[in-house]
């Protein structure tokens, strides 16, 4: 699709990218976000902002991260020159630190006492919990049931670190309603909270401003392989559920026109009703839980029912700003089924020493289809966004490994 809106890399003043985004929310949730808009419009324009969050980037959250060349993954697909952005490095094993980091000193800097937040794979829970503990904040973070079933491991971390898990049973179970409890709380408890949303999605200003805080990925990413290979990458890659590593990745590579750029959604069990997360197969444009976008609806506007083996990308709806950069044609989207990241979260294991995060390992199963298809002389980078210690236990239930055999 084209679109007409001349898109300059920041949404409008309302906080649209073009027909989507906005700020669809009740009454009660407007006076907040305002606030939060013009604090982190001021926070932005501040140097001793930027110096304090970087400090902690560094010296707590242990940035910048590696960029490894898989040799030995590259050999075995025999194409493109595989690269991974070390994302799983990072203090608490994914990129969501990123994000809290920056939010929690936004938080302080607004006087909020009390920090609210939910995850589905945890992985954000853990980061909003480890910065609320490190600045002495009361954390409460929501979490579907059947999320927190699946990723028990990091439902103890949230609790060593202090926080409260509020286990959410209704609906699905999963983070979508566990983004509406989040929101619930905010609204009752606004004067001392703030709500460390976790991905670039819901009501402006979040999607500017969780990819802001995310994409110190894509420069990190865009100066280390210009110095490793003197040159550009010829595509980047990552897993996109609300698309927060993904669009940290990109964004600092949209003006570089021949870097191709492309998001792996969650295809589940296959592209049915009910089965998969994968909103550009089977969505169509909505609203929900504060921003217009792409959604997996039923005719009547119904939100339908997702999957995916990963918590962290069995979401309806996805960033907006995505949707916008898929219209324009600058990214694409694809996707990959529970079986193939499955396959690709033992194989990195296997051929690199590295267990991914069950949502990297979408990223990983489509390099692995494509980099065959590609000249050795090119190069894939891909975000790498989380390790897979959370994942174990739920891989084990579908991988069959050999026994172990007595000496």
């Amino acid at each position: 699709m084209n679109v007409s809106f001349h898109y300059k890399g920041q949404p409008d003043s309302k906080g649209h990218f073009g027909p989507y985004g906005g700020m669809y929310v009740p009454e009660t949730l407007m006076m907040p976000l305002l606030e939060l808009t013009r604090e982190y419009a001021r926070a932005k324009r501040d140097p001793s902002f930027r110096r304090e969050l970087d400090y902690y980037l560094a010296d707590y959250v242990g940035r910048p991260t590696p960029l490894y060349l898989a040799e030995r993954l590259t050999r075995e697909l025999g194409g493109a020159r595989i690269y991974l952005k070390r994302e799983d490095l990072l203090h608490t094993g994914a990129h969501k630190i990123n994000n809290a980091m920056g939010q929690i000193l936004l938080a302080r800097r607004m006087g909020k006492k009390r920090i609210i937040a939910e995850t589905g794979a945890g992985q954000h829970g853990v980061a909003t919990a480890t910065v609320a503990a490190m600045f002495g904040l009361e954390c409460v973070i929501y979490m579907g049931a059947v999320d927190a079933e699946r990723q028990s491991l990091n439902v103890y971390r949230m609790q060593l670190l202090g926080a409260e898990v509020r286990r959410v049973t209704a609906g699905q179970q999963t983070l979508k309603e566990a983004i509406s409890e989040a929101m619930r709380d905010w609204v009752t408890n606004v004067r001392t909270t703030h709500y460390i949303l976790g991905s670039a999605l819901g009501s402006h200003p979040y999607p500017m401003m969780v990819r802001d805080f995310h994409s110190v990925i894509g420069r990190e990413a865009r100066a280390q392989i210009l110095k490793k290979e003197k040159r550009l990458p010829h595509l980047l890659t990552a897993c996109v559920g609300g698309g927060s590593n993904a669009i940290g990745l990109f964004h600092p590579f949209l003006k570089d026109r021949k870097v191709r750029m492309v998001g792996v959604e969650a295809g589940g069990r296959g592209i049915r009703r009910g089965q998969h997360a994968a909103r550009f197969k089977g969505g169509s444009l909505g609203v929900l839980q504060g921003t217009r976008t792409y959604v997996l609806q039923d005719a009547d506007g119904q939100i339908e029912l997702t999957h995916s083996v990963s918590a962290g990308l069995d979401y309806a709806a996805i960033g907006p700003e995505h949707s916008l950069l898929r219209d324009m044609g600058r990214t694409e989207y694809t996707y990959a089924t529970d079986s193939e990241a499955l396959s690709a979260f033992r194989r990195l294991g296997e051929l690199e020493g590295i267990i991914p995060a069950l949502e990297s390992a979408h990223a990983i199963a489509y390099v692995i289809k494509q980099a065959p298809k590609m000249k050795k002389s090119e190069i894939i980078l891909v975000n790498l966004s989380g390790r897979g210690d959370k994942d174990v236990m739920e891989a084990s239930k579908h991988l069959k490994l050999p026994s172990s055999k007595g000496a």
